[in-house]
């Protein structure tokens, strides 16, 4: 999960497009893409992953969640946390001009089950 304080209008939408599903898009690609932007971060078939937002309107907060899972014995967090960084980037990217002073905030794992736990 990662969030961004931002403007961005009554709708997602902004001279670039819109703005969530093109966040959305680069979530995913960031995601499957994590183990060439990871250096030692092994590649791993992902079986569903999901971006998610969250907006609101008075706290001027766009929130991402990307869902990650894979059939194999390993975790997905890496990917996960890849796939909402690279999504509230993009919000960033497509929002700058509209607000220069976005903020991106509070990136952390929200859950994980299988692979390795402590």
């Amino acid at each position: 999960s990662s969030g961004i304080n931002a403007e961005y209008g009554e709708n997602d939408t902004n001279k670039k497009g819109s703005v969530l599903t093109v966040a959305k898009i680069a979530g995913i690609q960031g995601a499957k893409h994590t183990s060439s932007l990871i250096p030692l971060c092994h590649q791993i078939n992902l079986s569903h992953l999901d971006i998610s937002f969250t907006m609101d309107a008075l706290t001027r907060t766009i929130s991402a969640q990307c869902e990650a899972r894979c059939t194999g014995q390993t975790g997905v967090e890496m990917e996960a946390l890849v796939g909402a960084s690279l999504a509230t980037l993009t919000v960033y990217d497509m929002c700058k001009a509209l607000d220069s002073n976005a903020v991106i905030r509070d990136t952390r794992l929200l859950s994980k089950s299988g692979g390795t736990q402590k």
